[in-house]
């Protein structure tokens, strides 16, 4: 397993400055104590928990960027439909995020083959308007993106120590 070890001095901070900056350190410290990117290789130092932190970094991210659309198109469907995301985000107390993914599941399999083709940035921006079964999913997602980042502020804050050790100034 990757140590991920953070200051406590920084925790404080970034708790103060907001929920997003407290959540995005410990993501941000995730990443970095496995090189800095998600792969199938660096998930096996992760535990449970970080992992899904992380895979709700990439949701919270792609959706907030470009939506569920974005999202698939740039190949994240298997990694969150064939992993215990939805799972863990009912442990978390996220039941409507895992029900969002149900129903982005269902909307990939109808559109897998336009979702997995690559295509130029004209074709790719026509795909928002040929799909626009997506935009009640993004429109729930940014309404609820407040509330469900402090919740998953909530869960790190509450489970700190399945996250990261934390470590006071030398």
């Amino acid at each position: 397993m990757s140590e991920v070890k953070i200051l406590e001095s920084r925790i404080a901070s970034a708790a103060q400055e907001s929920m997003d900056a407290f959540v995005d350190l410990f993501a941000d410290s995730t990443l970095q104590s496995i090189g800095g990117s998600l792969t199938a290789e660096s998930m096996q130092h992760l535990n449970a928990d970080q992992c899904t932190l992380l895979a709700w970094h990439i949701l919270h991210e792609e959706v907030m960027d470009g939506g569920f659309v974005q999202l698939l198109y740039n190949g994240y469907g298997p990694f969150f439909f064939q992993n215990p995301f939805r799972q863990m985000m009912r442990q978390w107390g996220l039941d409507p995020v895992a029900t969002l993914i149900n129903r982005a599941q269902s909307l990939y399999r109808r559109h897998k083959e336009l979702l997995t083709t690559p295509c130029s940035d004209d074709e790719f921006m026509a795909l928002f308007e040929k799909m626009t079964e997506f935009d009640d999913l993004d429109d729930t997602f940014v309404e609820h993106e407040e509330e469900w980042t402090a919740r998953v502020a909530y869960y790190i804050d509450e489970h700190i120590a399945d996250f990261a050790t934390v470590v006071q100034a030398d």
